[in-house]
């Protein structure tokens, strides 16, 4: 693979591989166009593929928010088109790594030396490239390592990218006013945490302490000696990524089952045991080892869940609230989903569309055990987004709704949810609380 001796740092140089990138994507739609016309053909398949390669293609390069914006996007498997799902999934761990050159230059600025006189050896070439670092092979002293080095001004780069997807994710999600702001900083925040190495490695110590009484889960060791902001040493964990699990041959529903419950309970023990989430919840997170243990890999990306939230968050997924207009109307007002400017019209119009929302989504809380590979409730998902995304209605309304705390707690169970549907896990909702 194509290594990288630079990357793009300063806002205009970002905002040129942006233009560039919609200068590609305008070609296609030419294209597109240009053989509807011409030859008859309805080439939309080709065109989301083409669009969804040329974009992916520019950001890689890019690295950093802009990157990762797509990793996050890539978990949207009901919202967008195959193409892009496919193309953005490789933001996980699959993207152009440093070059060696680079590598050697960051280790020294950090670690104060060479990587081969810090570490008995060091590989220079990259196991795993993502959106905002790469990891590397080492030993010490017998002890094999894996070293986690970040992109250079990925951080610094983090405030200007957003601004420029900025006008995109308005328009895309109906947004207008000022009130915005909230949902920009809550997004900048948790992406400069996550450029933080020393944070991640407290979050990684706290989390694997508090959850040691969980089974069949599993965490690396971590080492403060060779940790500073922008490099992270952990002891390398053999096993192989949660998506290539489920791709290869099926081992069987007990195995399936298993696995599911320790990632259920784990994610269920950190939001209503710690009040405090990995809420970064991809396969590129999570590897799974011969013994069929799972292992938690990244701590980067963490939402601590305040109290004014998580009750009146949890109160709405019971359902005989959801079903209590007046104790649903008091709860969508608590989370500002219902707003004190709504018209007769928007208060009907959000009632109904989030009873509907949350008679679906809140499915597997309503039972002692939920089968995630249930396909009607996959089915239905996908239907509720497509009713969504064509609503001449909602796009006429305001969007700008609910806490700035849904995006990341949503973005939890959204990514939870579809990481149990890959192993189609029957999961018993229960057990996670002799853990608490």
């Amino acid at each position: 693979m194509k290594t990288l001796d630079t990357i793009p740092t300063n806002k205009i140089e970002r905002a040129s591989k942006l233009v560039s990138t919609g200068i590609k994507v305008g070609g296609n739609y030419i294209r597109y166009y240009g053989d509807k016309i011409i030859k008859g053909e309805d080439g939309k398949k080709k065109l989301n593929e083409n669009n969804a390669k040329d974009i992916y293609d520019g950001l890689k390069e890019l690295k950093g928010s802009a990157l990762k914006v797509a990793q996050m996007l890539s978990m949207e498997k009901n919202l967008l088109p195959q193409a892009y799902v496919e193309q953005f999934g490789l933001a996980q761990f699959s993207v152009p790594p440093l070059s060696a050159a680079l590598v050697k230059k960051t280790i020294r600025k950090y670690l104060g030396a060479d990587p081969d006189v810090i570490f008995d050896t060091f590989d220079t070439q990259s196991e795993n490239a993502a959106s905002i670092g790469q990891v590397h092979r080492a030993t010490k002293e017998g002890k094999k390592l894996a070293v986690k080095i970040q992109y250079p001004g990925v951080a610094n780069s983090i405030s200007s990218d957003l601004a420029l997807i900025k006008p995109i994710a308005l328009k895309m999600f109906n947004l207008k006013g000022k009130d915005t702001a909230k949902y920009f900083k809550e997004v900048e925040d948790k992406l400069l945490e996550e450029t933080d190495y020393l944070q991640e490695l407290e979050n990684s110590e706290y989390v694997s302490k508090a959850a040691v009484n969980i089974p069949n889960l599993k965490f690396s060791g971590y080492y403060p000696e060779w940790t500073t902001t922008k490099t992270l040493t952990m002891d390398w964990m053999e096993g192989v990524h949660l998506s290539e699990y489920v791709a290869q041959q099926d081992e069987g529903k007990q195995i399936r089952n298993q696995l599911g419950q320790t990632l259920w309970d784990f994610y269920m023990f950190q939001i209503h045991g710690l009040k405090k989430v990995q809420a970064d919840p991809h396969p590129g997170n999570f590897m799974v080892d011969e013994d069929r243990n799972l292992i938690a890999i990244d701590f980067g990306c963490m939402k601590s869940i305040p109290e004014d939230f998580y009750h009146p968050y949890f109160e709405l997924s019971n359902k005989e609230n959801i079903e209590d207009l007046a104790k649903f109307d008091a709860l969508l007002r608590e989370l500002e989903i219902l707003l004190p400017s709504d018209s007769k019209e928007e208060v009907a119009y959000f009632t109904e569309l989030f009873q509907r929302m949350m008679r679906l989504f809140t499915l597997p809380f309503h039972d002692s055990s939920f089968d995630f590979a249930d396909a009607e409730f996959w089915n239905a998902i996908s239907t509720l987004s497509k009713d969504f995304a064509g609503d001449s209605q909602l796009r006429k309304m305001n969007g700008n709704r609910g806490s700035k705390h849904f995006i990341y707690i949503n973005r939890t169970f959204f990514g939870l949810y579809h990481l149990l549907y890959d192993l189609k896990a029957e999961i018993q909702t229960e057990s996670f609380k002799q853990y608490l």
